[in-house]
This record gives structure tokens, C-alpha cells and sequence, in this order.
């Protein structure tokens, strides 16, 4: 079992006002409610000195100018070594605190830039965390149980180590630890079935380290699971490289959008058909509500030697808000904390890794 740490009184998040296909236009209201619903938080704002005026007298606010913006379609190389006064970068860095002793300027940052640029900008700004050899995208997704499946990584390595796969089950441990409240959540790896003998040699060594990991009580595993287990909520925690982990994640979007086109052409196919949405509409709002991926906007960059969350590029207030939520419940929680704590004692207790697997960008 793991030690509950303590929630921390006050929270400052560190916000990219630019970032996303709309920038301040949704980022300034979606941080202005969320300051009204959060009373313990506060927010250090980063844009260009005209975007950031509006918000100049908000309470519990620090503005801080930045001249630069990156584009949701600039290169990496673009974002991290000659936009260096970027609305990014500047946010990402009040992470890090000047001085070791002293705490950073904020404990979580939020942006809705270029994915590639901001992973990039994270890792370099604030380097990975000892014990883990790359960062992972993590998400959540709605399962059946009216509840969230974790999973990761999304994207941000393409190529895995099985001891890749076992930090990322740690870190995805801490992360449902701190911001759903479950010490103990159960991890799943993602396999083409359930049994031992699936899969691939990466992924059959993968599980023998989460099975010894198991036994020593750094993590809940629960074995080998589907893809439908994913929605199903078989486990809190689902874990896969980052090729497949973001065909799942692509997919489940690509139906659940053609879903949602299918159900409204029925509806407006007649006369009828619309009366009987009428009466149908108490169930469509619940539904819509259940399956509405805004709910759900908020994916953590772990690893890193601090908190990131990415949100959607084309997020409008209310899905910004719920990311802006999430760090806070995660840096409130100290998940940077927690994840340190699991995989220093989970490395600890396994043997020397592997040499890695060059990873693909």
C-alpha cells in the first residue's frame, strides 16, 4: 500500500492563454469561470501583452507578457529553439524554480498548443524525471460503469521497452491515485487477448515485469485485457505504446462522432422522426452528456519534473475548463509527488532495464 499525501491548501496553475485553434477567445473565459468555481486556486496567465489586457484586474491573477506564439502548425525545431520568448515555453518554465531551495512560480501548466511542439518544449525545459527513460501522453476515456478508463501512452513514443510499459503503468498508477482518489488502481496491458501466451515478446516481457511489480505491491495488475475493455471499465488503468495507444484513442473518436452523426440524421428524417425526438429528448441530453469527449479533455504529460496538461487544439471554454480542472486536481493531489515515490520504489525493487529502444518522434 501506498502513503496518502497530503492535498496542498493553495494551487497555482501557469496557463498558455495562445495556444489552440482559438486562443484567447476560449482560454480567458475558461479560466474566468474556472477561477469562480475553484477558490483555493490561482492563475498565472501567459500571452501577448493585447491578449492578456482583459484579465489585468482579475483576483487571484498574474499576467505575464510573452512575445512569441506558437503556431498549432509550426515544427518542433521551430517551437523549441527559435521561439524561446514563446507564450509555451515561458508557461512551461514557471515550473521550474530558479533557486532549489525556493518553490517554482506555479505546479501545474496548462496549454492547448501543437502536441509535438509542447512535449518537446516540456521535456527539454524541464528535463524527465529519474527512474523514467521517456515521458507518456495519459487520457481518460468513458467506459460503461459511468466512470473513466486511463490510458496510455497516446502518441509520444511510438516504439516501447517492456520496462517503457512498466513506468508507464506507475506513473498511470499515481496519476488515478491523485486525481480520482483510488490508492490502488487496477492496471491492465493492452494485448490482442487476455492470455499469457498472446501478444508479442515485448509485450509477454512486459507483463512478467508488472506480474513481479505486482507481487512487491508497487502496482495493481490485473493481466493482459482487450480493447473493449477499455470501455467495458475492466481496469482504472489501461497501458500500450504510443502507436497503438493513439490509433485507440483516434478510432474511439471517429465513432463516436459518426455515432453522433447517425442518431441526428435519424432523428430529422421526417415529421415523425422529429416529433419523436421531441419526446426523446430528456434521454438524448443524458446520453449526449455521457459521451461528450469535453467532459474528458485533459491529457498529463508524465514523467517530466513537472505537471503539464495538454488540451484539445479545438477545445472551446467549457472542455478548457474541465483540463484547467484536471491539473488543479492533479497538482492539489501532488501526483509529481507520487509518481516520484512509485517508481523510486519500484525501480528499486526490479532488475537493471534493458537498453532502450530508439524512440521514434
Amino acid at each position: 500500500m501506498h502513503s496518502a499525501l497530503p492535498p496542498l491548501e493553495q494551487v497555482r496553475l501557469a496557463v498558455d492563454v495562445m495556444g489552440g485553434d482559438h486562443g484567447p477567445s476560449v482560454t480567458l473565459p475558461a479560466c474566468r469561470s474556472f477561477l469562480n468555481k475553484h477558490p483555493h486556486a490561482e492563475l498565472v496567465l501567459v500571452g501577448t501583452a493585447d491578449a492578456l489586457r482583459p484579465a489585468a484586474t482579475w483576483p487571484r491573477t498574474r499576467c505575464i507578457a510573452a512575445s512569441e506564439v506558437v503556431a498549432m502548425d509550426d515544427p518542433i525545431e521551430v517551437a523549441l529553439r527559435r521561439k524561446r520568448d514563446s507564450s509555451m515555453r515561458v508557461a512551461i518554465a514557471l515550473l521550474k524554480a530558479d533557486d532549489p531551495a525556493a518553490d517554482a512560480a506555479a505546479q501545474a501548466c496548462v496549454s492547448a498548443g501543437n502536441t509535438g511542439a509542447l512535449m518537446a518544449v516540456a521535456r527539454y525545459v524541464l528535463k524527465t524525471m529519474e527512474g523514467i527513460d521517456r515521458p507518456a501522453i495519459a487520457t481518460v476515456l468513458p467506459n460503461r460503469r459511468d466512470g473513466f478508463t486511463t490510458v496510455l501512452d497516446l502518441g509520444a513514443n511510438v516504439d516501447c521497452t517492456p520496462e517503457h510499459l512498466l513506468q508507464f503503468a506507475v506513473m498511470g498508477s499515481a496519476l488515478v491515485s491523485a486525481v480520482q482518489g483510488k490508492e490502488e488502481p487496477t492496471v491492465g496491458l493492452l494485448n490482442i487477448g487476455e492470455e499469457a501466451i498472446k501478444g508479442s515478446e515485448t509485450i509477454k516481457r512486459a507483463a512478467e515485469l508488472l506480474r513481479v511489480a505486482a507481487a512487491q505491491g508497487h502496482v495493481n495488475f490485473h493481466g493482459n485485457v482487450e480493447g473493449n475493455d477499455i470501455y467495458a471499465g475492466t481496469t482504472d488503468i489501461v497501458v500500450c505504446d504510443g502507436f497503438v495507444g493513439n490509433v485507440v484513442l483516434k478510432a474511439s473518436e471517429g465513432l463516436a462522432s459518426m455515432l453522433g452523426d447517425f442518431i441526428k440524421q435519424e432523428f430529422t428524417r421526417s415529421l415523425w422522426t422529429r416529433l419523436a425526438a421531441l419526446a426523446a429528448m430528456p434521454v438524448l441530453r443524458h446520453f449526449k452528456r455521457r459521451v461528450d469527449h469535453r467532459r474528458y479533455n485533459g491529457a498529463a504529460l508524465l514523467g517530466l519534473k513537472g505537471l503539464v496538461f495538454k488540451s484539445h487544439g479545438s477545445a472551446d471554454a467549457f472542455a478548457f475548463e474541465h483540463a484547467l480542472a484536471r491539473a488543479y486536481d492533479a497538482a492539489r493531489n501532488r501526483l509529481l509527488d507520487r509518481v516520484h515515490d512509485r517508481i523510486a520504489e519500484t525501480m528499486r525493487s526490479l532488475p537493471a532495464p534493458q537498453d532502450p529502444v530508439t524512440q521514434v518522434a
